[in-house]
């Protein structure tokens, strides 16, 4: 895998510079993880978890 990253980061450094030729800007999405993540990594009664995350269930029932 780490003989791919220059590969990789050469094909990333052609399509930013297509798109920025074409107007397009880089934009950063949003993390989307299960909450049982955050919740025990930073505990559950933080500001992160109780107020700065959105949770959802899925189709299954679970967050």
């Amino acid at each position: 895998m780490p003989d791919d990253a220059g590969l990789w980061q050469f094909v990333e450094g052609l399509v930013r510079q297509t798109f920025e030729k074409c107007g397009y800007r880089e934009i950063r999405t949003p993390v989307f993880e299960h909450t049982e993540l955050f919740e025990r990594g930073v505990g559950a009664a933080t500001d992160i978890v109780e107020k700065e995350m959105y949770t959802f269930k899925d189709r299954g029932g679970r967050l």
